[in-house]
């Protein structure tokens, strides 16, 4: 016998990554790695998550928290992570010092990061939202206020957030991603995960 060939529904479903794929959201806690696997014993995805064959489309900062979303479709990987698609992230930001309207402009129109010039941000000043504690609390100056952003943007370039936040002197202070592109954080509570539905 020859060998055996896939009916055309089948090779349409896997092509275009469609009621094939597994979509895994992850509400990843303070200090943990976005990998599986670490030769120096540090947290990583694998002390949280028992599913073979996903992979984060896209990362976040091991001292940042929030929504990472993993999947075994390569596509949708990298539809949701390369910037040039320009899936849109949202975070809530806590930073050092009061947001000035001169600062929050500032991020709208985009900051020099690295000698580039990012992508204009969607920004807002916003009372704290309901999240847990962090683990290891927050240091907070007592002499210093504090406040809360909450922050889109479409890129990914290395703790773009951050250095944005940092570039109007506002240092970020704690960094939780709600959202990336269709998928939100939603009642995941930090280190519980859930199938998103297809």
């Amino acid at each position: 016998m020859g060998p055996r060939r896939r009916g055309p529904n089948a090779h349409s479903a896997a092509r275009l990554g469609t009621c094939v794929a597994r979509i895994v959201l992850f509400n990843k806690p303070y200090d943990v790695l976005c990998q599986f696997t670490d030769a120096h014993g540090r947290r990583t995805l694998a002390d949280f998550i028992p599913v073979p064959d996903v992979y984060a489309a896209g990362r976040l900062d091991r001292d940042s928290e929030g929504l990472l979303v993993l999947t075994d479709d390569g596509r949708l990987q990298d539809r949701l992570a390369h910037p040039r698609h320009g899936k849109r992230k949202g975070y809530w930001v806590q930073v050092e010092g009061v947001p000035t309207g001169s600062a929050l402009d500032g991020l709208r129109r985009g900051v020099l990061v690295g000698g580039v010039r990012t992508m204009p941000a969607e920004v807002l000043a916003i009372e704290p939202p309901d999240l847990p504690p962090r683990d290891p609390p927050i240091r907070v100056r007592k002499t210093v206020p504090d406040a809360w952003l909450e922050l889109y943007i479409g890129e990914g370039m290395n703790r773009q957030v951050r250095r944005m936040t940092a570039a109007v002197g506002l240092p970020t202070l704690r960094l939780v991603r709600f959202s990336v592109g269709p998928y939100a954080l939603g009642d995941l509570l930090p280190g519980a995960w859930r199938d998103a539905p297809r």
